[in-house]
C-alpha cells in the first residue's frame, strides 16, 4: 500500500475506502514531528569576563567603563568578582568589539 500510495497519491487512498484529508493531515503532522527543528541563530549575546592578568586591572576597568554606564566603584566591583557578566543582550558585533577590546588590554572574555 505504501509504494501503490507514493505512485498514486490520493486516488490509491480512495480505493482503499478512506477519505483524503484526514489522511493527508495525518501524513502532515508526522512531516512535522519527524522533520528536526531548523537551528536559530542567536540574537543576543552576553559578554562574560573569566579573567584578567593583575597588572592590568586598571586597564581593564577604564575598558569596562567605557561601554557601559557604571561608575568606578561598580566597574571595580565588577571586575573584582570574576567570572562575571559585563553587558547582556548585545549584538554580535558589538560583543565582538567589546570582546576585542578587552582583549587588548589583557583579559579573556568570553561570549555566551
Amino acid at each position: 500500500m505504501k509504494s501503490e500510495f507514493l505512485q498514486n497519491g490520493p486516488q490509491s487512498l480512495r480505493s482503499c475506502g478512506l477519505r483524503t484529508r484526514p489522511a493527508i493531515r495525518f501524513i502532515g503532522r508526522w512531516r512535522r514531528i519527524i522533520r528536526p527543528a531548523a537551528a536559530k541563530e542567536k540574537t543576543a549575546f552576553d559578554v562574560k569576563l573569566e579573567k584578567f592578568d593583575p597588572a592590568s586591572k586598571l586597564k581593564v576597568i577604564k575598558e569596562i567603563r567605557a561601554f557601559t554606564d557604571l561608575g568606578l566603584k561598580e566597574a571595580k566591583d565588577l571586575v573584582e568578582k570574576t567570572p562575571a557578566v559585563v553587558k547582556k543582550g548585545v549584538t554580535k558585533e558589538e560583543a565582538e568589539k567589546i570582546l576585542e577590546k578587552l582583549k587588548e588590554v589583557g583579559a579573556t572574555v568570553v561570549l555566551e
